[in-house]
């Protein structure tokens, strides 16, 4: 018979600790969104908004998966959980190229002034929505949280006989 996953609350200092590490993998998602953006506008010498909606794909897909698998630590349904990002993305990418289309071409903002920006928007709200409506329910439920649950209370017990 399969054990089924234990759902649990996670401690403020938790919660701490997965912001931290969801800051960094957005990072590595919005430098890959920078350099896929300064690639195709500098280079490949595409408007603001084509340049933007491919690096923002690009970096919506390394950060779906790295998010998922180490700082929710989620196994829930990997289609639905990829639905549910996706309905965020149908608001906010046609919300912020049209912004940033605005801000560049209309009021004449630097582009890069303006991604970085949107980029700060992106980072605040999709950790939100990550944390409250993809994964809610699903924290810590995949293999390597189990275990690592596993481990904790092994040593909890450890510590507990060695008192008596």
């Amino acid at each position: 018979m399969k054990k089924e996953p234990a759902v649990s609350r996670i401690s403020a200092k938790q919660t701490v600790f997965q912001i931290i590490k969801f800051t960094f993998f957005s990072i590595g998602a919005g430098i890959i969104q920078a350099g896929s953006f300064t690639l195709l506008h500098e280079f490949a010498r595409l408007p603001y908004w084509p340049a933007y909606l491919i690096g923002v794909v690009l970096s919506v897909l390394f950060n779906f998966t790295v998010n998922r698998r180490f700082t929710f630590k989620a196994a829930n349904n990997i289609p639905v959980a990829m639905l549910k990002v996706a309905a965020y993305y149908v608001v906010f990418i046609p919300l912020s190229t049209w912004w940033g289309d605005a801000l560049t071409q209309g009021a004449g903002w630097n582009e890069y002034l303006v991604l970085g920006g949107t980029m700060l928007v992106n980072l605040s709200t999709e950790y939100l929505f990550s944390r409250f409506v993809v994964y809610r329910g699903a924290m810590n439920t995949n293999q390597a949280a189990q275990k690592q649950q596993e481990k904790a209370q092994d040593t909890q017990e450890e510590k507990g006989k060695n008192l008596i």
